[in-house]
């Protein structure tokens, strides 16, 4: 729990290009996460009817139950309930106070990140894909990382974070064939 999955900077599946991946679960019974920097065109209020002035951002969380609402936090002194993941990075809990402190403006948006649906594998299915290279397993990230903003250059930052070695990787273009 608490690491990073970042995606290799080539990988086609449209659902993980270029895409961080917080994984907030990992069990026998296989893994969960979320992408955190793929930016939905929805906002809370687009998805919560009783929070109309909640113009708070919505991720895509992945390809799974993308009819589900998640959230993940850093604000463990005001909502009960959460599952530390990392670091003073929580899952979930009690979502009826979440509401009620982001209507009352107490919660703001670098505090918490919502998604829809979520990534998940089956048991020995990520392990399988790290053996393959599809993804880089990191827990060389500051807290903020989690929480930003700047979802085009995420990947990057995360990439250049994990040192030297994979610092070029950075770099690479999207599509290789535009090189």
């Amino acid at each position: 729990m608490g690491k990073l999955l970042i995606s290799e900077p080539f990988l086609k599946d449209p659902n993980f290009k270029r895409s961080v991946v917080l994984i907030s679960d990992f069990q026998e019974d296989g893994t969960v996460g979320f992408v955190i920097n793929q930016l939905s065109l929805l906002s809370l209020k687009d998805i919560i009817p009783e929070m109309p002035d909640a113009d708070f951002p919505v991720y895509i969380g992945g390809p799974v139950a993308i009819d589900t609402v998640h959230f993940i936090h850093r604000c463990y002194d005001k909502i009960s309930d959460g599952q530390e993941i990392a670091k003073g990075i929580y899952w979930g809990g009690n979502f009826e106070t979440l509401k009620v402190l982001i209507n009352n403006g107490s919660i703001e948006p670098h505090e918490v990140k919502f998604f829809i649906g979520y990534s998940g594998w089956a048991p020995d299915q990520l392990q399988k894909e790290i053996v393959e290279n599809t993804w880089i397993v990191s827990n060389q990230y500051h807290p903020d990382t989690i929480f930003s903003d700047n979802e085009e250059e995420l990947w990057r930052e995360v990439i250049i974070n994990l040192g030297p070695k994979f610092a070029h990787v950075s770099n690479f273009p999207q599509d290789p064939r535009l090189n």
